[in-house]
């Protein structure tokens, strides 16, 4: 009985991480395709990286600077289902 359990709940886990997977915010651009995401992500945050203000250690900072980058360049946070 003990196998039977941990199947049901290996599967009931593996269909909760499924539908997490599917829906949620993602960046999106109305010009680029998806695969330019992760260039024009590290390049905003690289270039966070070298601001003298942000090398203080705050990561929320960093993130901050990053992601106002990406929406200067068109990306938006949007929900996907």
């Amino acid at each position: 009985m003990t196998t039977w359990r941990s199947a049901v709940l290996t599967i009931c886990i593996g269909c909760a991480l499924h539908l997490a997977a599917c829906s949620g915010p993602s960046w999106v651009h109305p010009n680029k395709p998806q695969e330019e995401f992760t260039q024009d992500y590290n390049r905003c945050e690289g270039d966070a990286l070298r601001d003298p203000k942000l090398q203080q250690g705050s990561r929320y900072l960093l993130l901050e600077a990053t992601e106002r980058c990406m929406r200067k360049k068109g990306w938006v946070i949007k929900n996907t289902e």
